[in-house]
């Protein structure tokens, strides 16, 4: 789709020798100019997919100084992002956060409700950062998109993407849930393009984000959605490229 520059708000740098030379090669072959990266391989997917039924977690730190290296030799592609652990003391987070440009909390992965105080301290320094909150949410008490919601109303300075579209590929729950928390952005990977239409509906364009979630997601099947949505060449700017920015306080 792209005709215009694209910042894919959600990938992920897989922990492999060559995985940078793939994630840039595979962003050049899609069109994208940017993309905001996450550590990936904290965890094993076997073991991902079982815990999200079970409710088991784990506690295995992020690789994010891979993350901040592969930024570094990007060229300014890549706009890392720390992914952190709750198990931790969020001082490792504090040390750290200047050189990154926001942080992931994913209850999906290490098990800790978005209202622990674990994960408020590293709201807290996030907020002392200037840097947005990814959350990846699921269907558990205190994990949920109704959790992140009460999150996003503790700390209203503070500005928040939604993962995935919300839990699961047609989640409209969520979206109404977010309607009113102008502080609180979607990001549509995994989501149909039912989904996404409501999220700019009901949302408005400028709370939307495109995501691809690469490499688990090829970023061409993400950017085909958009296509499928035929947006005007405005609504698709601010998706693909001007959202991402401010909200990351750079210049488009």
């Amino acid at each position: 789709m792209p005709a215009q520059p694209v910042l894919d708000f959600h990938v992920r740098l897989a922990p492999a020798a060559d995985a940078l030379d793939r994630l840039l090669g595979g962003m050049d072959r899609c069109g994208i100019d940017r993309a905001v990266v996450c550590a990936g391989g904290t965890i094993d997917l076997d073991r991902l997919s079982e815990q999200l039924i079970t409710g088991e977690h784990v506690e295995t730190d992020a690789d994010n100084k891979a993350v901040l290296a592969a930024a570094c030799a990007s060229s300014e592609r890549l706009v890392p992002f720390f992914f952190a652990n709750p198990h931790r003391d969020p001082a490792v987070y504090q040390s750290q956060a200047a050189r990154y440009r926001g942080l992931e909390l994913s209850p999906a992965v290490h098990g800790v409700a978005l209202n622990d105080e674990r994960c408020l301290a590293l709201v807290r320094v996030a907020g002392k950062a200037g840097h947005p909150v990814y959350v990846v949410c699921i269907d558990r008490p205190g994990c949920d998109v109704a959790a992140l919601v009460e999150l996003a109303q503790r700390f209203e300075a503070v500005t928040f993407v939604l993962g995935h579209s919300g839990i699961g590929n047609i989640d409209l729950y969520a979206i109404n849930l977010l309607r009113r928390h102008r502080n609180i952005f979607m990001e549509t990977s995994g989501g149909y393009t039912c989904v996404v239409r409501a999220a700019l509906e009901r949302l408005g364009p400028d709370r939307v984000l495109f995501g691809s979630e690469y490499p688990l997601q090829h970023p061409s099947v993400e950017l085909a959605k958009f296509t499928a949505l035929e947006l005007t060449a405005q609504c698709w700017a601010q998706v693909a490229w001007h959202n991402a920015h401010r909200l990351l306080r750079q210049e488009a």
